[in-house]
């Protein structure tokens, strides 16, 4: 029998000790859209062999490892204080996790002790084991659209095996809502509530596949540099000067919103420490808009440049 490609799971959990198995199960099943893998990702090495004939040489592979990519609606859990189920996911993108019960759930980013997960990838009964996994993600909205969590994970191979796929127990996952008027609410950039059509996040992290002879094989995360855009109506200059607040060096300031209204499944993005870059306009229905790129940029503090507040 062919194997199905809408037959597709995975599972998530996070690691107690970095690159070793906690054997996810079927309730740690997190609904995805968009789901990838790139099985084999080696750095090829030829022999390059000088001999009296033409012809290639042997190919060798090198520092195996694996490349899962996976989106998440943006959506909170459906009770207030409880993580989504994909916050696994955010713990091993350089987050740290704090939860007010009943309440809300924080993320924010950490420079140190870093989480990681292993994620099973199983395309009806053939599974691919990732452990070690470590990743990057973006966050993209748009009028009219589902706003989704868009992760990168490279993790450490491990030989596939045909495994049947398990009984999936789905939670912890709210049905979304679309982005739009009344769904999405509390937009400010530069302290500015202009009318917003898309924003985009990348938390940017760098990550780094090391197999040294010795050590053990790691998905290392090296740095981080948030950057994003955001596009609305142009203003008037009266109204809001993003040319001179684009040239104003050493100038930062906000920028805010919250998607969802209903407890449990409302997201508040939030940054007090954007410096915005070259503004662009563009048409859209004939109307000028604004695309404003912009620079999470932390404080002598620290890891604060930016946060996810689900309550």
């Amino acid at each position: 029998m062919p194997l199905l490609t809408r037959k597709r799971l995975i599972l998530l959990e996070s690691e107690g000790t970095y690159g070793t198995d906690p054997t996810p199960t079927g309730v740690d099943a997190v609904l995805v859209r968009d789901l990838n893998i790139t099985p084999l990702q080696s750095d090829t090495v030829s022999r390059d062999l000088v001999r009296p004939y033409l012809g290639a040489s042997e190919q060798l592979l090198a520092n195996t490892r694996v490349e899962v990519t996976f989106s998440v609606e943006l959506a909170g859990s459906g009770a207030a204080g409880t993580a989504p189920r994909y916050g696994k996911a955010l713990l091993a993108c350089g987050m740290a996790e704090t939860v007010v019960a009943s309440t809300s759930v924080t993320y924010a980013p950490v420079s140190a002790s870093f989480g990681s997960c292993t994620i099973y990838y199983n395309i009806d009964g053939v599974r691919h084991k990732v452990t070690g996994a470590r990743g990057t993600f973006t966050i993209n909205g748009a009028v009219g659209e589902i706003p989704t969590i868009d992760f990168t994970f490279t993790g450490i191979y491990n030989a596939p095996t045909d495994t049947a796929l398990p009984s999936a127990t789905y939670a912890d996952q709210a049905t979304p809502v679309v982005f739009k008027e009344g769904n999405t609410s509390g937009f400010q950039l530069l302290s500015y509530s202009g009318c917003l059509q898309a924003v985009s996040f990348d938390i940017g992290n760098s990550l780094i596949y090391r197999e040294l002879v010795g050590c053990t094989k790691e998905v290392l995360l090296t740095d981080r540099a948030a950057t994003g855009s955001v596009t609305i109506e142009a203003p008037t200059i009266a109204q809001k000067d993003y040319f001179t607040a684009a040239l104003s060096d050493g100038t930062l300031g906000n920028l805010l919103f919250q998607h969802g209204q209903t407890a449990g499944n409302i997201v508040d993005f939030a940054s007090t420490r954007v410096d915005i870059g070259d503004v662009t306009y563009s048409d859209q229905d004939g109307v000028h808009m604004l695309t404003i790129p912009y620079t999470c940029v932390p404080s002598t503090a620290g890891n604060d440049e930016f946060s996810l507040v689900y309550t």
